[in-house]
């Protein structure tokens, strides 16, 4: 597309005086113009032409024939522009594509990703060492995904209370304490307790989960809490399962979270082993109703173990 500003040829003009009287006077100004021409390509090129010297304004009969002048200008501006944007035969679009000038969208939206996952793990980074985490015993990349994920869900609103991250780290012995509360906001560990996984999970490690009905076992993702209810485990906070296939069918098998009495280091003295639970991270009773109550409406859980089948597929880690 050729723009071109209006030609004003040199000349003379003749307007009233606006003195009110019936007599006109005739005044005669001299004006000239310079002419632009640009093309919008994908490498613009301006051309910008001189003005018609005011000297030369007698020289051009008409308004006519400064027009025509113009109109070949043009056309000699649009061959040139149009040569520089054409090599070896190939049209303008393919030249740009090969110096990254015109990348596809999609091109262009995953290189924007990619920039956001790496700041993204940055912050991980330097939030797992400000809070001395690794000292805690939480895995790094338990953290990471965490944060990944947590990220991905306040960037889309579906995390009410954004101050609150906790993580359950299934990869860790349930000899040891695993569920971490984390306060975001003042970047630090509210809570760290002891946290029993599914019955069909696995004995001391969980290494086998599932999202299905009387499974009897743990299902990863993330899930954002809900409300509290006095059930038969005492006070009790509904989770909703939101990773897709994984843990989506959380609310029809009634995962929640709850205090148990085979949850805790007696327990363990007395049976060798933390005891396990029909699917849900049950809490020691001692601590589960303070922790219930720093997490629920809407705070982020995780729960993490380094299945490359989930981690790979996430649709929440991956955004």
């Amino acid at each position: 597309m050729i723009l071109t500003a209006p030609a004003m040829i040199a000349g003379n003009t003749r307007y009233d005086a606006g003195n009110g009287s019936s007599r006109h006077a005739e005044t005669h100004t001299r004006f000239s113009t310079t002419n632009v021409i640009k093309r919008f390509v994908d490498r613009p090129t301006v051309i910008a032409m001189r003005a018609f010297p005011l000297e030369n304004a007698a020289s051009f009969a008409s308004s006519s024939e400064a027009i025509s002048l113009l109109n070949a200008a043009i056309a000699t501006a649009a061959s040139a522009t149009a040569a520089n944007n054409i090599v070896a035969d190939r049209p303008v679009t393919a030249v740009a594509n090969n110096v990254g000038m015109d990348r596809p969208i999609e091109a262009k939206a995953a290189e924007a990703k990619t920039a956001e996952v790496r700041t993204v793990i940055k912050q991980a980074t330097f939030l797992y060492a400000a809070m001395d985490l690794q000292d805690c015993g939480l895995d790094p990349k338990a953290f990471e995904y965490a944060w990944r994920g947590y990220h991905n869900l306040v960037k889309k609103g579906l995390i009410h209370r954004k101050t609150v991250l906790s993580i359950c780290d299934f990869s860790q012995s349930s000899r040891n304490k695993r569920m971490y509360v984390i306060d975001v906001q003042h970047r630090k560990l509210l809570y760290r307790t002891y946290v029993a996984h599914g019955q069909n999970s696995g004995d001391e490690f969980a290494n086998d989960f599932s999202n299905d009905a009387d499974s009897y076992k743990s299902s990863l993702g993330f899930y954002i809490t809900q409300t509290t209810y006095i059930g038969r485990n005492g006070l009790s906070l509904r989770l909703n399962g939101i990773d897709g296939g994984y843990n989506d069918q959380a609310m029809k098998r009634q995962i929640v979270l709850h205090g148990s009495s085979y949850v805790g280091e007696k327990y363990m003295q007395d049976y060798g082993n933390l005891g396990t639970s029909l699917g849900c991270p049950a809490l020691p009773i001692g601590i589960s109703g303070r922790i219930i109550r720093a997490v629920k409406n809407g705070s982020c859980l995780f729960i993490y173990h380094a299945t490359p089948q989930y981690l790979e597929n996430s649709t929440i880690i991956h955004g």
